[in-house]
């Protein structure tokens, strides 16, 4: 459960840069290594290792007797090299657009072998998360058997790209960059439908402000109170990196020899994965691979339904998980 660090030494990076030592933290749940099946979850931009217990954010997800089962399987969670978590001021990155989601990619097996961990029954992220998820799968493809992506794609659309750069343009410029970028950051997360439904126009008690601008603006606090500057960066600066080295014939190159059985989730009103990102990625798999299939939450809230359909998420994933459990018992 506690926090634990991997040293990774001599690593070279996509673009060439030499990295004498990364630190790669991580924790494990559940089961010890080497006696059940692992489940790698990938954190989103602002999450972290603690995907379960106090403070887990994806507790309804991941625990005793949960669609991931902590009394069944091995968790094991990484943190993106950079995102601080913890407070380890070695592990904040200056340099963030040397790095590429192929590079975490790269860390996370490089952490697995350290583990003794050489091959997973699942990987499964959300966001950002799936994205290093699919560029696990390219790196070894036939090593992973449950590939889930959720609200996420195996590559970055101009629409994602564009608005990385909106991003990176006001952690760079703004006075309160991470507050700034973060009230940007939820018009993407959310919809104007959530918004309607959850806000309707209304004020706060004082009148001064609408109460979507009290949300946005404690959402930024939020954040900038938690999160670094150089870590936000960092993160954003990932996403466009998605499947930045692999281009359409490679993928289905990658799926025609995959051995994993590929679960596509979407969210049906997503403004950053779209849904339609996510048909078309189903549509291309399909006429070479059998072993995918494509799901759809349905939600008011966006992108952010994933942290907060669970219901529907875990109908989605129950069979996968607790197949496995009932094969092996």
């Amino acid at each position: 459960m506690s926090l634990q660090k991997i040293d990774i030494f001599d690593f070279t990076l996509q673009n060439g840069s030499y990295k004498r030592w990364l630190p790669l933290y991580f924790q494990a749940f559940g089961q010890p290594i080497g006696t059940a099946p692992v489940v790698l979850v990938n954190h989103a931009l602002t999450g972290n290792s603690q995907v379960t217990g106090e403070n887990g954010w994806w507790n309804a997800l991941i625990g005793t007797e949960k669609t991931i089962d902590t009394d069944f399987y091995t968790i094991i969670a990484f943190n993106i090299p950079g995102n601080g978590f913890g407070g380890q001021a070695e592990n904040l990155i200056q340099n963030y657009k040397d790095f590429t989601t192929k590079d975490i990619a790269l860390l996370f097996w490089e952490g697995l072998q350290f583990l003794g961990i050489h091959r997973l029954f699942a990987v499964i992220g959300g966001s950002l998360g799936g994205g290093i998820a699919w560029e696990m799968g390219f790196l070894k493809p036939n090593h992973i058997e449950n590939l889930i992506p959720v609200a996420s794609d195996w590559k970055a659309s101009d629409w994602l790209i564009a608005n990385v750069l909106v991003q990176d343009k006001i952690l760079n410029n703004s006075e309160k960059p991470v507050h700034d970028a973060r009230l940007h950051a939820m018009l993407l997360y959310r919809t104007p439908q959530s918004f309607k439904a959850k806000f309707n126009r209304s004020k706060n008690e004082n009148q001064e402000l609408y109460q979507i601008e009290s949300w946005l603006l404690h959402h930024g606090e939020k954040l900038e109170s938690r999160f670094a500057l150089e870590s936000y960066k960092l993160m954003n600066h990932l996403l466009k990196t998605i499947g930045e080295s692999t281009n359409c014939g490679q993928f289905i190159g990658f799926a025609k020899q995959t051995t994993a059985n590929i679960h596509l989730i979407a969210v049906d009103s997503d403004y950053f994965f779209t849904a339609d990102e996510n048909r078309e990625t189903y549509e291309i798999l399909k006429r070479v691979n059998s072993n995918v299939s494509y799901h759809e939450i349905q939600s008011l809230h966006g992108h952010d339904a994933f942290l907060i359909e669970f219901e529907q998420l875990n109908a989605i994933l129950k069979n996968t998980f607790t197949t496995q459990k009932i094969k092996l018992n």
